[in-house]
């Protein structure tokens, strides 16, 4: 089965069927009505007794190779034997009642578009005691449930009406992120799926209540204007020319888990861009686009892995001891080096080529002088006190290290500081790779009240030191990217909108620090909005501290006048918040846009050396210094008080507690997640 298939099963509820199957012929006609694009794994018979059904539907839905969809047919009339509804629907810890209503939707369509679908004519002389049907639908854990007529006919023409929409619900059941599956709104789907609603095939009045939409058509397919996005994806800032006394009491912005805002940073991040590169320390960080070859042997040549003397064994196969003449020197550098003849050895440092009809290295621990020059400057005969000497040995092979055509570098991998990779490229002769550019960041400061951190005065009333600037200016370097200053932008209108264009001609995502609150001044969303023509992809966040975290794309034209996306990160302006939320959110867009998996900090299980409060209503990220202990665990002790205000918090820290919104304490001792943004450090 290919990898991409959903697994359906098929459940027949008929006595006599169960007690002769050959006279069933609805398991056929369901096989073919899921077609190539499933894979039917379960087919059974069982008779009209309630245990029986649930006990299959049961051993479909409750393992690890549970199916997607269970159709049943059989027992949904009104005979006393027809107990399939009974047995099902107590199992469902969801009901469907819209794919029931899909099904009944089928009979009104043969009758309110009988001119159009002649093909199905036949099957109106049965439609009116369809009606009699008691269909059921819904899911039990991952699966989709759909009780079908018994009848091969109607069981055929019931999951005809519905089995595009199938997978769809099986991949919501399964446990997909609705955001993701819904990108691209309900035409995308319809179009994936291969159906079209009434509306756009020029029917009636079309509701679809999954999505909210409202599709309308009247007469000759006229249509009246409708929207292509869900009201919940486009709320309207602020207006900061309207005054405060316009401004929103209660933030617009749905609040969204982290889980949510990550999967949509991925969605909207623009995908890496391949570039060609040299290979040096600036290839450091980059991860590779494409597989590399060796051009070339390491070595090329037959090398010597130590010092010594390089010996001929002859034909008998085996090397006598004794004394030899010095007939040749061979160093570790270019050159030509004669024939080394039997009866004579060759002095050789290691690394260095062995002459030619050399057979093997003898270690210079294992000879003795026994004379030299007349002038002293040179050897000239050594013994050889060893006859244990064997063919090649001492010797590197030529392509021992590297063979010419080996894959060296795979594609996705990075090329790491440690110096592995560059050393193995450089080995070989690769002058240069193709390699993920890395995104350029620029780092925005915005507010009157802020100055820069240097300024050599004492402070006004209501001023503060912009203390996020050079913090993030340092935490995005840290993590091996190009960072910019992009200095600090007033509360004056027009005046973010001019350097976030300025930004976007030097940059590929800009990082703000506060500016996105509720107050009269906080000028980024509406800018972005509304004099840049962006999307807001989420402006709140159910997290602690960083709730007000926005990011937006912006489509703006680069100087060849193609259309690229820009990405902001609207950070809080509090310290610590702006810290913890450069690393949940715009680290992940780092390196998804560089090709860097996994994406984000690693996640690792720590033992909490102190009890540790709970927020009850959004998840926590507690700052902690993370050490390795001598027991073989990582501990984690708080760095104090966590209000988003203190930047102290994030002195000495390491990493991040990872702490879901619930009531009480994490006590001493228990073990929760955290994400590491250092180095760990050893328990003293």
């Amino acid at each position: 089965m290919a990898q991409n298939k959903l697994k359906a099963a098929i459940l027949i509820v008929s006595d006599t069927a169960s007690s002769d199957p050959t006279t069933d012929k609805c398991i056929p006609v369901l096989q073919e009505v899921f077609g190539d694009e499933w894979d039917v794994v379960e087919s059974a018979i069982v008779p009209d007794d309630k245990s029986e059904i649930e006990s299959f539907i049961k051993k479909w839905t409750d393992s690890d190779q549970y199916a997607s969809c269970i159709v049943t047919s059989g027992g949904t009339g009104f005979a006393v034997k027809d107990n399939t509804p009974e047995a099902v629907s107590p199992l469902l810890h969801k009901q469907a009642p819209g794919l029931v209503y899909g099904l009944r939707s089928l009979i009104l369509k043969l009758f309110t578009n009988f001119d159009r679908h002649a093909m199905l004519a036949p099957s109106l002389a049965i439609t009116p005691f369809a009606m009699m049907a008691r269909p059921v639908a819904g899911v039990r854990n991952k699966t989709i449930i759909i009780t079908l007529p018994g009848s091969p006919k109607g069981a055929k023409e019931n999951l005809e009406a519905i089995v595009k929409l199938l997978p769809h619900a099986c991949q919501q059941a399964a446990g997909m992120n609705s955001r993701a599956l819904h990108s691209g709104g309900i035409k995308k789907l319809e179009k994936e799926a291969g159906v079209a609603s009434n509306a756009a095939s020029g029917g009636t009045h079309s509701h679809d209540h999954h999505h909210h939409h409202h599709d309308h058509s009247h007469g000759g397919g006229h249509k009246v204007p409708r929207a292509h996005t869900k009201p919940e994806a486009r709320p309207v800032p602020n207006d900061p020319s309207a005054g405060p006394t316009q401004r929103h009491r209660k933030s617009p912005w749905p609040m969204l888990s982290v889980d949510e805002a990550l999967d949509l940073i991925k969605e909207h991040t623009p995908k890496p861009e391949v570039a060609k590169m040299s290979v040096n320390e600036r290839l450091v960080g980059h991860v590779v686009a494409e597989s590399v070859a060796a051009s070339e042997s390491v070595p090329a040549f037959r090398a010597s892995i130590v010092d010594g003397y390089a010996v001929r064994i002859p034909a008998s196969g085996t090397f006598e001891k004794g004394t030899y003449p010095v007939a040749l020197v061979s160093h570790a550098q270019a050159g030509e080096v004669p024939e080394l003849k039997e009866g004579q050895i060759a002095r050789i440092t290691t690394g260095a080529p062995l002459p030619p009809g050399s057979s093997a290295v003898v270690m210079v621990e294992d000879t003795v002088l026994v004379s030299q020059t007349e002038d002293g400057s040179e050897e000239k005969e050594v013994e050889i006190l060893t006859s244990e000497i064997k063919d090649g040995e001492n010797v590197r092979e030529v392509g021992s290290d590297v063979q010419k055509g080996d894959t060296i570098i795979h594609k996705g991998q990075t090329i790491s500081a440690i110096g592995g990779e560059l050393g193995l490229l450089a080995s070989v002769g690769v002058p240069q790779v193709l390699a993920y550019r890395k995104p350029i960041v620029g780092v925005l400061s915005t507010g009157d009240e802020i100055i820069p951190h240097d300024e050599a005065r004492p402070l006004k009333l209501g001023e503060v030191r912009d203390t996020n600037r050079p913090t993030l200016l340092t935490a995005i370097a840290g993590t091996g990217f190009e960072a910019i200053d992009l200095g600090i932008a007033s509360d004056k209108p027009g005046t973010l909108e001019e350097t976030l264009r300025a930004a976007f001609r030097r940059t590929d995502i800009v990082i703000t620090t506060g500016g996105v609150s509720m107050g009269e001044l906080d000028l980024l969303k509406p800018t972005i909005t509304r004099a840049l023509g962006g999307t807001i992809h989420f402006g709140r966040v159910a997290m602690k501290p960083g709730k007000p975290t926005t990011f937006a794309s912006v489509q703006v034209k680069d100087n060849d006048g193609k259309r690229v996306t820009k990405l902001i990160f609207g950070l809080p302006g509090n310290s610590a918040s702006a810290i913890v939320t450069f690393h949940l959110f715009v680290l992940p867009a780092l390196h998804h846009a560089s090709g860097i998996e996994p994406a984000g900090l690693p996640r690792v299980k720590v033992v909490v050396d102190r009890d540790v409060k709970r927020d009850p209503e959004r998840s926590e990220y507690h700052r902690v210094v993370v050490t390795a202990g001598r027991d073989g665990y990582l501990h984690a002790v708080s760095t104090g008080g966590q209000r988003s205000s203190r930047v102290g918090s994030f002195m000495a820290a390491n990493g991040l507690l990872c702490l879901p919104a619930e009531k009480g304490v994490v006590a001493k001792g228990e073990m929760v997640d955290a994400l590491l943004m250092g180095k760990i450090v050893s328990e003293l």
